[in-house]
């Protein structure tokens, strides 16, 4: 008997190692959302089942199993999932019932839509035990969590229903809400699940631990009983107004009172290929950025969320690499003024943006958008022009090309309208993007050159990385080289003027009976210099993580580092005295970072800084920490604290910024968020809070509240007194934009 057993469970094993495949037939019958399995096709459909684990283990079966079946319409693909429980009496995990949660400490069930087979662009739809909806886009064949777009929002259907030991998800995805190519009868699909109970994370198609969930690099087939057509027309209408006031008492000027309506619109060229457009968009954040400590000589860099941009942003944004990009699509609707050096906004009148596959191996992006001129500032209204176009090569590999023009228009604010010929930028660049089949070599080349009027030389931007990933080791081999004139203004280059090469390496241990999951050391440095000055900046490290089948995690690095000052910096970030330049410093430093277990109601993030810091010292101790009341929201308390002691003549500094947050979700469609934010390194207290009714999918009214005021009695630099306790800047904003489909 013994014997039997073991044998039933090598064949298991064996058939479950077996590559899969889902097949889908069209529905007889209408389907009908509501979390219930009782239409006939259900009982008829292909069953996607044996679910592997991937975390904490990639070598079992899940402890907790699910099962998918999936069939079609005309109009519609419909999922429905089946995820099991060991326990029949069991509560379920999620954030707050807001849209496009993420992370380990959550229940849900998640589709990958590969459609075009490609395991490099896809779609990503997720619901979870309360109902509440996550889509998004995943680019770079998902090798790492930040390939995933959650801001991307789209128009679908689903519905939820806890049962005595179990609970279902039904979804209906819209064809038009995706791209794909007319004709194809196979498309790469996988599902995960994220069992909050035991920590348990799952995969239909079987993912090495060593990867992201979202790899797409391993997902199986789903084969279609015909070919696919285009569902119809494929237009949407998303029209906005928006009414509001804002008073800025620094200035002294009466309240600027803003009436406003513009639209955006989605239009399918073709099952595969979208036209955005744009007409006097709102460019502007009904939630701001959190704000940050600056201690660094350098800009900071905020993702983009404005959704015009989203749609195959990598086919435009992922050119170059992080810190160095020749695209930033938060430079289009910000202006500086040099006055005070200070961005603000910059009116759109409008603009296209065209994006998507031809075929299999060929993609194309094309955009264009036009800023309007504010006389303020003497800014002309300024045209920007992006182009790229991608092609497939080998496997999973790309080459791609793109071309940016950013031209001023001559004496626009005067009425003339006529291109001036001494005002422009230009860029052109090339990358090749590696990926092997398996996932496990990872890279990039690029070489990118700017233009402008001056014609300087040194306008370049060079480099490249290759990552090596296996279940034990994990290596990343970097480097790059910006020249002292590279100008790409509708980019964000951190740093220019350098060569750098930097190197990690880990290596990762497996206990097989202990709370931890995986552990070990590694070893990191990073190099910068340039022909000017030699060496700039560097830093090495002695490392140490630990993650723990509970999913918390620690990571622990000693190291030193060296920086060279070419012009001169105050380290205490108060505008005090400053260090002079050409000014080298040695520096011995310890780093930390701990996250908690995710599925408490409890948890934190902590970071912490150590040790030398230029002439002095630094202590660092930043995080978060939020208590949430499943599932009606929570509230966290964001914090940064620095204290910086350095000699005469010096400024010592304690740097605090601490952030409270309520976020209250009182259904799934009425959120209310109020957050705090209060840097006495900038003496500002600045109130954000935001009312927001989703009355219809992706239909949304925004009632939104901005306060700032001053911390500290203090004097401009024009001389101008302002006390603590005085408002700076007051606002209040109405809108409401609506999803028409067409």
């Amino acid at each position: 008997m013994v014997r039997i057993l073991i044998l039933l469970v090598l064949i298991a094993f064996i058939q479950d190692g077996i590559a899969q495949d889902l097949k889908i037939k069209k529905a007889k019958s209408p389907i009908v959302l509501d979390g219930v399995m009782d239409e006939p096709d259900w009982f008829e459909a292909d069953v996607a089942n044996n679910f592997r684990q991937f975390f904490p283990s990639d070598t079992t079966l899940a402890k907790s199993q699910s099962q998918v079946r999936m069939t079609y319409d005309e109009k519609f693909i419909y999922i429905i999932a089946r995820m099991e429980n060991i326990k029949n009496d069991r509560r379920y995990v999620t954030p707050s019932l807001r849209r496009d949660f993420r992370g380990e400490g959550n229940d849900g069930i998640t589709i990958v839509l590969d459609p075009f087979s490609d395991r490099t662009n896809g779609f990503m739809f997720g619901v979870n035990p309360f109902g509440v909806q996550r889509e998004g886009l995943i680019a770079n064949g998902g090798s790492q969590s930040s390939d995933l777009s959650l801001t991307w929002d789209n128009k679908w259907y689903s519905e939820t229903k806890v049962h005595e030991g179990y609970w279902l998800a039904e979804l209906a995805i819209p064809f038009n809400s995706i791209r794909f190519k007319e004709g194809l009868t196979t498309w790469n699909i996988n599902f995960y699940r994220i069992d909050s109970e035991n920590a348990e994370r799952s995969t239909w198609s079987p993912i090495p631990q060593n990867f992201d969930i979202i790899t797409m690099a391993f997902n199986r087939q789903l084969l279609w009983d015909e070919p696919l057509k285009k569902a119809g027309t494929n237009i949407s209408l998303i029209p906005y107004s928006l009414a509001g006031g804002t008073k800025n008492f620094v200035e002294g000027t009466p309240t600027d009172k803003t009436l406003e309506a513009g639209f955006d619109a989605k239009i399918g060229i073709s099952s595969a290929l979208n036209l955005d457009v744009t007409v006097n968009p709102d460019f502007s954040q009904v939630e701001v950025d959190e704000q940050v400590t600056n201690l660094d000589r350098f800009e900071i860099f905020f993702p983009e969320q404005r959704q015009f941009f989203l749609e195959n942003a990598d086919l435009f944004g992922d050119f170059g690499v992080e810190g160095t990009r020749p695209f930033f699509s938060r430079r289009i609707g910000v202006a500086r003024d040099e006055s005070t050096g200070q961005n603000i906004q910059n009116s759109i009148y409008g603009g296209f943006r065209l994006s998507g596959k031809i075929d299999n191996n060929w993609r194309i992006g094309f955009m264009d958008i036009q800023a309007g001129e504010d006389e303020k500032i003497n800014l002309p209204s300024t045209n920007f022009m992006v182009a790229s176009v991608q092609r497939k090569i080998f496997t999973r590999s790309n080459i791609g090309i793109i071309a940016i023009n950013k031209q001023a228009f001559q004496d626009s604010i005067t009425g003339d309208f006529t291109t001036n010929p001494m005002k422009y930028n230009r860029l052109i660049g090339v990358d090749y993007n590696l990926a092997s089949k398996n996932n496990v070599w990872n890279g990039k080349a690029f070489y990118h050159r700017s233009f402008d009027q001056n014609g300087l030389d040194s306008t370049f931007a060079t480099g490249g990385f290759i990552n090596y990933s296996t279940l034990k080791w994990s290596v990343n081999l970097f480097t790059r080289s910006v020249g002292a004139n590279y100008n790409p203004e509708v980019g964000f280059a951190r740093r220019k003027d350098i060569q750098q090469v930097a190197y990690t390496h880990w290596y990762n241990m497996y206990p097989k009976k202990s709370g931890i999951q995986s552990h070990g050391p590694g070893i990191d440095f990073d190099i910068i210099g340039n022909e000017v000055y030699g060496l700039l900046d560097w830093d090495a490290n002695l490392m140490y993580r630990a993650r723990y089948r509970n999913t918390a995690t620690w990571n622990i690095r000693l190291r030193k580092e060296y920086t060279y000052l070419f012009d001169s910096f105050d380290p205490s970030g108060t505008n005090g005295e400053k260090l002079p330049a050409g000014t080298s410093y040695h520096q011995y430093l310890v780093v930390f970072n701990f996250n908690s277990d995710a599925r408490k109601a409890l948890f934190t993030n902590l970071s912490t800084r150590l040790g030398e810091y230029f002439n002095g010292t630094r202590i660092n101790l930043s995080g978060i920490l939020t208590y949430r009341y499943i599932p009606w929201g929570f509230a966290s308390l964001n914090f940064t604290y620095n204290r910086i002691r350095l000699p005469e003549p010096y400024n010592d500094a304690d740097l605090l910024l601490i952030g409270p947050r309520i976020d209250l979700t009182l259904t799934r469609s009425v959120f209310f968020t109020t957050f705090v934010q209060y840097n006495n390194q900038i003496n500002n207290l600045n109130i954000n809070s935001r009312l927001q009714w989703r009355f219809k999918p992706v239909s949304d009214i925004f009632l939104v509240y901005t306060d700032n005021y001053v911390t500290e009695t203090f004097t401009d630099a024009e001389g101008r007194f302002f006390a603590q306790g005085q408002p700076r800047l007051r606002g209040v904003v109405l809108k409401i934009s609506y999803w028409l489909n067409i």
